[in-house]
């Protein structure tokens, strides 16, 4: 399974917001949008073995778990629209326990560190960072959860939470790169074992 952890710092957590409006008046859901399509999509197929769990504000998490997905179209309005809809049944959410809004999404009241205590210990926590080491340096781990954030950097405290819970902490390439673009080539990576097998 890869997991890909996104916080989103200024998406809304109710669901009054215009699917039109995404990068502005929905505090950058475009972005997290595209890290979900990122994730899951192949050409002519969806990835099976992949999971997204979007961190609203601290708040909220918006799992897609793609063994289970369905109505998710390579567009970031309707992928807005599944968000939207899991928004929709955050009342529902009660404690840790997930509401299914749709087949693959679900809603939990869950911020960021309880979203990584629920991972559990047989993950191996990725933190992609400019700063870190080469990925080319490293065996692709099993199991990964990669963490990356929007179009923020990320606050001191989840830093601060990353460096002590993070297994490895690696860089994609030599330039920084776009959350969703981000998720692609760690895909690529571990399709190919490390740049190692095309």
């Amino acid at each position: 399974m890869r997991q890909f952890v996104v916080i989103g710092h200024d998406v809304p957590t109710t669901p009054e917001f215009a699917l039109d409006d995404l990068a502005s008046g929905a505090g950058r859901l475009d972005v997290l949008c595209r890290c979900v399509t990122s994730a899951f999509f192949l050409s002519h197929d969806i990835r099976k073995d992949a999971r997204v769990h979007l961190v609203l504000d601290d708040a909220f998490t918006v799992t897609f778990d793609g063994s289970d997905l369905r109505r998710l179209n390579p567009d970031e309005r309707s992928t807005a629209a599944l968000v939207r809809g899991a928004l929709e049944r955050r009342d529902d959410a009660i404690g840790h326990q997930p509401v299914e809004s749709s087949p693959g999404v679900s809603i939990r009241r869950r911020g960021f560190e309880a979203t990584l205590d629920a991972l559990g210990d047989e993950t191996t926590l990725v933190h992609l960072h400019e700063a870190g080491a080469p990925v080319v340096d490293r065996e692709p781990p099993s199991d990964p959860v990669f963490v990356l954030s929007d179009h923020h950097d990320f606050t001191a405290q989840e830093a601060d939470l990353l460096t002590e819970r993070s297994d490895l902490r690696v860089r994609l390439g030599p330039r920084a790169l776009h959350a969703d673009h981000a998720i692609t080539v760690a895909h690529n990576y571990l399709d190919t074992e490390g740049f190692q097998t095309y």
